[in-house]
């Protein structure tokens, strides 16, 4: 039997650990993506975003990460708004996304949040699929502008 947890991700080594499975998600980046820079990104997020890094474990091994921030606004009211949700090419399609997204949905709800949110490239059609099995709906279009700098 497999032993399934999920837990909060917290440390740098933690993160450290992390990185192979958010990698696969970041791969298409326009900016460097090391290791280091993700420990740098993280302390950053955390920071000003309050973000929270959850990771799914199979027996140690970290195989689904999930990175979310609580939120407010007049849309949504008080919402999490999940930023990554990936699980590793090697471990998909065993229902760990699924496990990893209904912690979230739980975390969330113990917190009041009224809305959980997120936001998906328009390529990633499997990823549509799956949120939309989740019972999540399709509810606006993110622009994008990248600024001089």
């Amino acid at each position: 039997m497999l032993d399934v947890r999920i837990d909060e991700l917290e440390t740098e080594d933690e993160w450290k650990e992390a990185f192979p499975v958010m990698r696969q998600l970041w791969k298409d980046t326009s900016h460097e993506f090391t290791r280091d820079s993700f420990v740098e990104l993280l302390h950053e997020l955390t920071e000003i975003e309050g973000y929270r890094l959850f990771g799914l474990f199979v027996d140690e091994t970290i195989v689904a990460l999930a990175g979310a921030s609580l939120r407010m606004s007049a849309w949504y009211g008080r919402y999490l708004w999940v930023y990554d949700l990936v699980t590793d090419a090697d471990h998909r399609s065993r229902g760990y996304g699924k496990q990893l997204l209904s912690h979230l949905k739980r975390w969330a709800e113990n917190r009041q949040c009224e809305t959980i949110a997120l936001a998906s490239g328009l390529d990633r059609e499997n990823a549509h699929r799956f949120y939309e099995n989740a019972n999540m709906e399709k509810s606006s279009y993110v622009f994008k502008q990248t600024l001089n700098r």
